[in-house]
């Protein structure tokens, strides 16, 4: 998620964040929500990429800011080791459990659970909706919807790919060290490459513009 595709999404959208009642707003004649815009967030999300709900949402995450520029280039793991882990940015790298997106580049983990709310999504294509994700049940889920009949696939952000590798094996390694530069970038919309000796679990990645919030 580099610093261009931060600026072509905020040209693209500049203009439009304070005009999305029109598009993601069910026409009623009660008070229609607010649209607030705010910095650039992006959303770690599981599931079917034609689903519009579902009751899964506690296992997506937020990263609050990019975390491409925040992130450590393969090429630059020793100096990471080194520092025992800490990135320039001052997030802690996690060998059990480690990030890793499009480019090549080692990340900091998303927040999860992914707090309730109602987020104004895109892929940055065509697709603008609203997200709405609840709190957490008795069992800990959390549903939630899209709306504009927009689906996963629609409001995710291709060009931005993004996946959490974990040992395959109890006690095994899995690291870095084992991906082959020579993989990346990896095409839109393509998985991410699998690593000898660790699981992966791909993710996709929604790019959040705004906040909805009720009128007054």
């Amino acid at each position: 998620m580099p610093r261009t595709v931060l600026s072509r999404i905020a040209q693209t959208f500049g203009g439009l964040v304070t005009g999305l009642a029109l598009l993601v707003a069910p026409q009623s004649a009660k008070a229609q929500p607010n649209y607030t815009p705010i910095p650039t967030q992006y959303i770690a999300a599981l599931g079917p990429t034609d689903a519009t709900s579902g009751n899964d949402a506690e296992t997506w995450g937020l990263w609050p800011v990019d975390p491409g520029p925040r992130g450590v280039p393969l090429s630059a793991l020793d100096k990471l080791m080194a520092a025992g882990g800490v990135a320039p940015d001052n997030w802690q790298f996690d060998a059990s459990a480690w990030w890793l997106e499009e480019h090549g580049l080692i990340m900091e983990a998303p927040q999860f659970p992914l707090p309730p709310g109602r987020y104004i999504v895109t892929g940055a294509r065509e697709a603008v909706a609203e997200l709405t994700i609840h709190p957490a049940d008795a069992e800990g889920h959390q549903a939630w919807e899209l709306n504009n009949g927009a689906t996963i696939y629609d409001v995710t952000h291709l060009r931005c790919r993004a996946a959490i590798y974990t040992p395959a094996t109890a006690g095994g390694t899995c690291s870095p060290e084992q991906a082959n530069r020579t993989m990346f970038p990896v095409t839109p919309g393509a998985e991410m490459p699998g690593l000898a000796g660790c699981e992966k679990q791909d993710y996709q990645v929604l790019i959040v513009i705004g906040m909805a919030t009720d009128a007054s």
